[in-house]
């Protein structure tokens, strides 16, 4: 009996000290921060404790983490993988194309882990020339798609978008197209016109043969949008599309067509800008469109982010997307990050958007490639690339703060917010939760986290964004 007293004792003091450890453990919370004014960008810093409730600093603002409170949950956080962005990336030595490829899509050590990808079905405005996947001669049509071939993506974006699957084979991926091919436009050119009305049929088939196509490749393609900024003609390629001929297509074609080929991509309608959040509305306020729809995705070169929470309240069993951003050359780390992190890593998140997507991964430090007759010529990759050289920009350090914590899977949690410290906060699949806060405002600010019932006193200088784990 004595013996067995003694291991019982033993078993208990074990329970014990893992209980104190577990709980030393919990006190400890990690913090990576950017402050640009002094030139720290995503750095861990030495691990802050708990505070018992109690140690009371009345004049700073609490921010009060509520995790029964829970929103939508997350895809992922990541990058827009143009087709230039793809062929610098092909540049490279394979050395240093899988460093950064696992620097960007791994969580390993410092390494960030976006994990969505969205991608230009035919060229984008950063491919440098205009094409589709069915280019025929002036006067020419292919409505069987019997001349549909992947083109110059086979040489870049394919090999690359395969690279990623093999760091993260659960990597989500978007498509989207710029343009219907040329010969099935009002037109006939790649920039600007419209879909022909005789032709949308093709049309459907023709975004049908791309999935299947990328399936092929061993690349699944998760979600679709109709197209890129469908009332912004101006780009090349580019066209536009009015909300009743999206939706239109949208039930009559495109989402018989999927279903008829047994493919389980979802589509995303609009993809553009907040200020015209009645064009999503009007295609969801359609039954027979409704019920092929996931959701519906955003930019923000207009209107201002709070817009998209008036589309969730009208459809909340719809989701919503942040899909593009640029920044523009040569960049500003101190406006640009504080920007995007206030409108996109929080603004996106609490109005319910599920991914949040910087535009375009790469260029090289002359903003090549992009097209003629209106291709962006100053955006800004997230990293510059030239030959095997490597340069992180904004938007690099943007996504870090939410991708590598806020793992797909993550639920948005609640928190209080205002235009001071903006913030947003999510509890992980792990049980982790993460605090994004920004220092929204021209002086340093002491501020209180509390969760819990445990307190953290932190400190951001102006312009400073830190995320807390814990």
């Amino acid at each position: 009996m004595a013996s067995i007293f003694k291991v019982t004792l033993a078993a208990a003091a074990l329970v014990c000290g893992l209980e104190k450890a577990s709980a030393q453990k919990d006190k400890a919370v990690s913090t990576w921060l950017t402050d640009p004014s002094q030139a720290i960008f995503f750095q861990r810093q030495p691990d802050e404790a708990h505070l018992e409730k109690g140690n009371e600093f009345p004049a700073d603002p609490t921010i009060v983490i509520d995790d029964s409170k829970k929103y939508q949950s997350i895809d992922g956080f990541g990058f827009c993988l143009t087709g230039g962005s793809a062929a610098h990336l092909m540049q490279m030595s394979a050395s240093a194309r899988a460093e950064l490829l696992k620097d960007l899509f791994t969580t390993d050590s410092t390494h960030i882990g976006s994990s969505y990808v969205r991608v230009s079905i035919g060229a984008s405005d950063l491919n440098d020339h205009a094409f589709s996947y069915d280019d025929l001669p002036a006067g020419q049509t292919d409505t069987a798609m019997t001349h549909f071939d992947l083109g110059p993506d086979l040489k870049d974006v394919v090999p690359v978008l395969k690279e990623i699957l093999d760091l993260q084979p659960t990597i989500k991926i978007l498509g989207s197209p710029w343009s219907a091919p040329a010969w099935m436009k009002t037109n006939h050119d790649t920039r600007g016109g419209s879909l022909l009305p005789q032709y949308e049929s093709a049309y459907a088939q023709y975004l049908v043969q791309y999935i299947q196509a990328m399936q092929q490749q061993g690349i699944g393609v998760s979600f679709i949008t109709i197209q890129n900024e469908p009332l912004h003609p101006g780009n090349n390629p580019s066209m536009y599309m009015p909300a009743t001929q999206e939706g239109e297509f949208i039930k009559n074609h495109l989402g018989p067509a999927l279903k008829q080929a047994l493919l389980d991509t979802k589509i995303i309608i609009y993809d553009h800008n907040a200020d015209r959040p009645e064009y999503p509305l009007s295609i969801l306020e359609d039954p027979q469109a409704n019920q092929y729809v996931d959701g519906s995705a955003f930019h923000l070169y207009g209107g201002k982010i709070e817009a998209l929470s008036a589309v969730h309240d009208s459809f909340p069993d719809k989701n919503l997307y942040f899909t593009e951003q640029w920044v523009g050359g040569p960049g500003n780390f101190s406006k640009d990050i504080p920007d995007h992190i206030n409108k996109l890593i929080i603004g996106a998140t609490r109005n319910w958007c599920k991914v949040v997507l910087e535009w375009n991964l790469a260029a090289d430090s002359l903003y090549e490639p992009h097209t003629d007759r209106g291709g962006c010529d100053r955006c800004l990759g997230a990293v510059t690339i030239d030959g095997d050289r490597v340069q992180h920009n904004p938007a690099y350090y943007i996504i870090a703060h939410a991708s590598k914590f806020v793992r797909p899977g993550s639920v948005r949690i609640g928190t209080n917010s205002d235009e001071a410290l903006p913030n947003v906060a999510f509890r992980t699949h792990t049980g982790e939760v993460v605090l994004i806060v920004l220092n929204n405002t021209a002086t340093k600010r002491a501020f209180t986290i509390d969760y819990k019932n445990r307190r953290l006193h932190p400190t951001l200088n102006a312009g400073a964004v830190a995320t807390y784990v814990f």
